[in-house]
């Protein structure tokens, strides 16, 4: 993975003059595109004072998981953690909601605006065992660029 290649494209991304919503596919399909264990790509939001996400664009498998609760799942914890979230082996993760049985590994990493969480990016691979700092670092980095356009 070439970290620097893959943040160049982010940011013409985020300075393209397409809307918002169409910047979000664009990095959903990007780096589902770009990184082969990264099945599932996609953006949960806070869904406004609800204590809940919602979905919004993603690239990969429709899931009915279109609303996450404040504190359940992998997203719902990170909701209330702001912090980011690996799980290497989701059948070892006891508060885990499946997505589908070919997930065998999750990433979450929070969004902050103004110091606010207010969404996530989260990532599904069906290899388990397989995010690491370098992914940590790009989604991170992925999440400060988003935050600019939100």
């Amino acid at each position: 993975m070439n970290i620097d290649i893959l943040k160049q494209k982010i940011n013409t991304i985020i300075i393209s003059s397409n809307t918002k919503e169409k910047k979000l596919q664009a990095i959903c399909n990007y780096l589902e595109q770009q990184i082969s264990y990264y099945d599932w790509v996609g953006f949960y939001f806070n869904n406004g004072n609800k204590n809940e996400l919602k979905l919004a664009q993603y690239k990969g498998e429709a899931t009915e998981h279109t609303i996450i609760p404040f504190g359940k799942g992998i997203c719902g914890q990170v909701a209330i953690s702001k912090q980011n979230f690996i799980v290497q082996d989701v059948t070892k993760e006891r508060n885990y909601i499946s997505c589908g049985w070919k997930v065998k590994s999750e990433i979450v990493i929070p969004i902050f605006v103004d110091g606010k969480n207010i969404g996530q990016i989260d990532i599904d691979s069906h290899t388990a065992n397989v995010f690491t700092q370098k992914d940590e670092q790009l989604l991170e980095y992925v999440c400060k660029k988003v935050a600019t356009i939100l």
